[in-house]
């Protein structure tokens, strides 16, 4: 049925709809044009990658998914296999992503200020991206990207006037801290909501009294040099000052303590 002004009311007369006529195709055709013309936003391999990374800020890297990025996307999960073959190398691309936002070597500074400078420049990306640690770990070999960032922190080393052979160990000790963060034997961070019961710590002040110390001091000493508890970015920048003193000694010509067992390929006897 229609109202006066020639527009087709429903049956149920709640919802009008235009009537297609002669008079009303053009316009209608002109409206699905401009429609159809509006620009959508090409899926490339750079889009995938930051949906995936601030996916993987937003909700932890164990939720994401090939099916929650191509929703986060608006495309179907096959759509996003065009640009990564699978969810590892999706992974290895999100680490590029985010090592690209770590600061480039500074050249006006000399090297023990611009290697502390550039190391706590990738310590804030890790910061603004808490997953990317655990997936650095997991990783069973380093992307071209990463290569290019450790081939840029030892060029800074042999421009402080390194032997190639020391920053061959100086490499080896700084390890997982050249990308911001230090690899823990076990997650030590006190939970000061939820400390340990009486006779838990009984048991503890028991059988390992230094332990037992240890934990008192962080939990209760206010005047601690790292305040009540442990400071993950002190203690970060402590480890890595420590080991730059180090090394600047080497660098000055101090001999290291070498400390080094003998190969036993080289006694007379060979031990069983």
């Amino acid at each position: 049925m229609f109202d006066a002004s020639g527009t087709t009311i429903g049956l149920n007369a709640r919802e009008p709809y235009p009537l297609c006529t002669a008079y009303t195709r053009p316009a209608m055709a002109k409206a699905d044009l401009e429609t159809a013309a509006e620009p959508r936003t090409p899926l490339n391999k750079e889009r995938v990658l930051d949906a995936a990374v601030e996916l993987a800020d937003r909700e932890g890297v164990d939720g994401l998914s090939m099916r929650r990025l191509s929703a986060e996307l608006g495309v179907v999960p096959m759509a996003l296999y065009k640009h990564v073959a699978n969810k590892d190398e999706l992974l290895d691309g999100m680490i590029d992503v985010i090592v690209a936002e770590i600061d480039p070597p500074r050249t006006d500074l000399e090297w023990k200020p611009a290697v502390r400078e550039r190391i706590l420049s990738a310590r804030r990306m890790l910061l603004r991206h808490p997953w990317a640690s655990r997936v650095m770990e997991s990783r069973t070999r380093p992307t071209m990207t990463v290569m290019a960032y450790m081939d840029s922190m030892i060029a800074m080393f042999v421009a402080g006037g390194f032997s190639i052979d020391l920053v061959h160990h100086v490499m080896h000790a700084m390890g997982s801290r050249l990308m911001g963060f230090t690899q823990e034997m076990f997650n030590d961070q006190s939970d000061g909501e939820q400390p340990f019961p009486p006779e838990m710590l009984e048991q503890l002040k028991t059988m390992f009294p230094s332990i037992y110390e240890l934990y008192l001091t962080v939990n209760h000493e206010d005047e601690s040099i790292v305040g009540p508890g442990c400071d993950d970015q002190f203690e970060f920048e402590f480890a890595l000052d420590l080991m730059l003193d180090g090394i600047e000694r080497l660098a000055t010509g101090t001999p290291p303590s070498r400390g080094r067992a003998p190969d036993p390929r080289s006694s007379p006897t060979r031990p069983r």
